[in-house]
């Protein structure tokens, strides 16, 4: 076997372990709204990082996607749906009613402040309100109570984030706030899942 085909098929195996690990690493939610991201906003103008698990002082926090651009850093939180949410932006936990059973969930704005927090702290050269939060419900789920700044189905994601418009960093200080993320984050493996499942439960109890 030659050294380029054995660099091909040694190729082909990685890119194959990628897709699996993506897929393993992902949910149905976080699927759809990681191929939304990519078709909507390619690079070089956009850096897509997805399943992103990064330190924190007590230990680990987990970001389904950061959209890196330009215009801005967006931080997305995807939650798959059915049936009615009901949610309050003070509410420590939202609730989902199907079949007339209710079904209580942490509030996904919290979850993702946390994650805006950690973010910015790494990226601490960023003016934090350019570093922004939305939370993409996928699935056919319905708002029941009046939706929040910031929170959306999929199906408006595009125009939400097109509608930052205004360079707020050069081509160069994006390139870097992708190197830094690229350098914090924890390799995306089941050893990574279970160290920050672990601390989830550490910290809320059993219900984590």
């Amino acid at each position: 076997m030659t050294t380029v085909l054995v660099a091909l098929v040694c190729l082909a195996i990685g890119w194959s372990l990628g897709r699996w690990r993506q897929g393993v690493a992902e949910n149905r939610g976080e699927a759809a709204v990681r191929r939304a991201l990519t078709e909507y906003f390619p690079s070089p103008a956009y850096h897509l990082l997805n399943n992103v698990t990064l330190p924190t002082e007590d230990g680990t926090t987990q970001v389904d996607h950061i959209l890196l651009s330009r215009f801005g850093i967006f931080v997305l939180e995807s939650k798959h749906y059915t049936g009615w949410i009901l949610g309050n932006p003070s509410a420590a936990q939202w609730t989902q009613v199907l079949y007339k059973k209710h079904y209580k969930f942490q509030n996904p704005i919290h979850q993702n402040r946390k994650h805006i927090v950690v973010i910015a702290k790494l990226l601490d050269f960023v003016p934090v309100e350019h570093v922004r939060s939305v939370v993409v419900f996928t699935g056919d789920a319905t708002f029941k109570t009046d939706r929040l700044p910031g929170v959306m189905p999929l199906a408006e994601l595009k125009s939400h984030v097109a509608g930052f418009a205004v360079e707020v960093m050069s081509e160069n200080r994006l390139q870097f706030c992708v190197g830094r993320l690229e350098f914090y984050r924890k390799a995306i493996s089941k050893q990574t899942d279970v160290e920050h499942v672990e601390h989830l439960r550490r910290k809320f109890g059993d219900a984590a």
